[in-house]
């Protein structure tokens, strides 16, 4: 086995005790990218584990699929459309990884002779597609290559330009949906982004991408498929800890992440992960990842003065608090460009803290610069999503659930429709958001329900404006109460 080769293996798997990576573990991460029968666009998923790569390739198929193809029926795909979409869904998961265009890529294979145990062979010349193997697609890898064996027989493939890159990938479709392609794809992000770069972005570089215990992909490892950096945290930007320097997200991502976590309280998503540029978010459980979407893209719409406002003031509130110290104010009017003299930044401080307590408050700081900006969201929209996992899906038949997201004002009890970890992650981007699924015969529930409950939220939405809310005056919740009273009669 190659150096190389070794400390990927190292990077992902770590160096578990007792025996090396189980045999099951590695069984249940062997497998393509094969898609379901019942959804020609999704992605199965066999086993636990491999969703840390497979939801994030979703996520970027069905982007591509949704808002980069011109084709009506983005649910009926056939399969030469199969092929094109998910060759250049991972050409552009491996771009995205590569740190500077000007670099080379590289792809991780199988040797086509079993012959050859060499590793690290550059092979610029891929063979005509013709001459590459037609197996059909498998749930699992080949029984006879074991842990060990796999990883000594892994070659490395350099590609010298995007044009080539893609052609690659292109050629080796059959190679992605079988066996071990997600493996192998997943070996190629590393290589394309470079090992020390990886080591270089993550938090600890003493835990492996892969839990060796559970299989479950680390937050490092989701980041770098969603980001192309492998950063450990989902916060904007870069944080100081105890003079540690903690590496956060530092752009607008294509696709979102949200998490069960930070309903827990765990953990917080930045705007960049929260806000992505196309209405497309990986849902994260404690255990699963999933995919919600829809094609309404008011959802992403760009950044409102009052978000932007908002995403900087929590960068100078790394605890969450809600409120920052009075001496910070001055940076934070500097960073959103807003008048600061600082005759200017104190009378804003006096303003802001008429009782001398030596905070800011968001509510109230936002209040002041940016009162009174409507959201663009509308009230509902058709939604759906997305679970890999064929043994969670009806009759094991992987396929989206269609249904509808009602975003109210407020929390009405008359229309709360459920608790699952789904809502949950939501709520942390929408906080009173309410779904309704599609029955088995494809009619919605409670139709009736949702229409009343959409008038009711776009009313108060208008009686809640006209009351002017002032912080001053009592907290959001008890403006919100008011607002319900004035409504209600």
């Amino acid at each position: 086995m190659s150096d190389t080769n070794k400390e990927v293996m190292d990077l992902v798997w770590g160096r578990p005790s007792g025996g090396g990576v189980p045999v099951s573990l590695f069984r249940r991460w062997s497998q393509g990218f094969v898609f379901s029968e019942a959804e020609r666009s999704a992605l199965e998923q066999f086993e636990g584990g491999p969703c840390a790569v497979i939801a994030p390739v979703q996520a970027f198929l069905l982007k591509n699929i949704l808002f980069n193809t011109e084709g009506s029926n983005w649910k009926d795909i056939s399969e030469e459309e199969q092929r094109t979409v998910l060759c250049s869904t991972l050409s552009e998961i491996l771009e995205s990884a590569c740190l500077n265009k000007t670099q080379a890529f590289h792809l991780a294979t199988l040797p086509r002779a079993k012959t050859t145990d060499s590793s690290d062979i550059t092979d610029s010349h891929p063979e005509p597609e013709s001459s590459q193997p037609t197996d059909t697609p498998t749930a699992l890898a080949a029984e006879e290559l074991g842990f060990e064996r796999f990883h000594s027989v892994i070659q490395k493939r350099t590609l010298r330009t995007v044009g080539e890159l893609r052609e690659a990938v292109l050629s080796l479709y059959d190679t992605w949906k079988n066996k071990f392609g997600v493996l192998l794809f997943l070996y190629s992000v590393i290589l394309t982004k470079g090992i020390e770069n990886i080591k270089n972005e993550i938090e600890d570089t003493s835990e492996p991408l892969i839990d060796p215990v559970y299989g479950h992909g680390s937050q490092s490892l989701i980041n770098l498929l969603v980001t192309g950096h492998a950063v450990s945290n989902v916060w904007d930007g870069d944080r100081e800890c105890s003079g540690m320097k903690l590496r956060g997200i530092h752009q607008q991502a294509s696709v979102g992440f949200l998490t069960l976590m930070e309903s827990l309280r765990y953990c917080k998503v930045g705007a960049f992960l929260k806000s992505p540029k196309f209405p497309i978010w990986i849902l994260g459980s404690e255990t699963h990842l999933s995919v919600f979407f829809t094609k309404e893209m008011a959802l992403v719409a760009p950044e409102s003065p009052s978000e932007q406002a908002r995403r900087v003031f929590q960068t100078f509130d790394p605890e969450d608090n809600g409120f920052i110290p009075d001496t910070l104010l001055e940076d934070v009017m500097k960073a959103l460009d807003l008048v600061s003299e600082p005759d200017y930044v104190n009378l804003m401080k006096s303003k802001l803290d008429p009782e001398g307590l030596g905070i800011i408050l968001l509510g109230q700081f936002l209040q002041e610069f940016f009162p009174n900006q409507d959201s663009v969201i509308p009230d509902s929209f058709p939604v759906y999503h997305y679970n890999g996992l064929k043994q969670s899906n009806h009759n094991e038949k992987v396929s989206y659930v269609e249904g509808t997201a009602l975003i109210m004002g407020f929390e009405d009890p008359m229309v709360r429709t459920d608790d699952t970890p789904v809502k949950r992650c939501l709520q942390t981007k929408w906080l009173y958001i309410e779904l309704l699924w599609t029955t088995e015969s494809g009619q919605l529930k409670s139709c009736h329900v949702l229409q009343q409950s959409a008038l009711r939220g776009s009313l108060f939405r208008q009686v809640y404006k006209r009351m002017h809310y002032n912080p001053m005056l009592g907290t959001k919740q008890q403006w919100e109460n008011r607002a319900i009273l004035v409504f209600k009669l």
